[in-house]
């Protein structure tokens, strides 16, 4: 079950542009995602993450989940994040809601569905999702 496989899902589940919300220093989703031909770009706060995806050629951007600029993310059809760190998952589900998008979290193993979400299974990933 590689995390690519959540790149699958969502290729499969939504449409339009997507943004990967706290990417860190993991861009397998984002950068599968573009290998199939969607619209993506990611965000983070970290300056050096955006920089590192950048020079892989993705789309990035340095914002604030709990404070975020609705303009960057005109027209997109859906959010995600993997793995999340617990703290941000209410303020991107907030975002989600404000931009009137679905959300898709990957979540760490052993964290709860958040209220509202929908728990799957997709190729032995755990996802839970909003809005699809």
């Amino acid at each position: 079950m590689p995390l690519e496989d959540l790149a699958y899902y969502l290729n499969e589940r939504t449409s339009g542009r997507l943004a990967e919300i706290g990417v860190g220093f993991q861009f397998k989703v984002a950068l599968t995602l573009r290998s199939l031909g969607r619209d993506v770009f990611v965000v983070d706060w970290n300056p050096k993450a955006v920089e590192r995806a950048r020079e892989l050629g993705l789309r990035a951007f340095r914002d604030d989940v709990f404070n975020p600029r609705l303009e960057l993310y005109t027209g997109v059809g859906a959010i995600y994040a993997v793995r999340p760190t617990p703290e941000i998952i209410k303020p991107i589900l907030e975002l989600g809601r404000k931009l009137e998008v679905p959300v898709i979290i990957l979540p760490l193993s052993g964290d709860r569905v958040p209220r509202g979400m929908r728990l799957e299974n997709y190729r032995g990933l755990a996802i839970y999702s909003k809005g699809i």
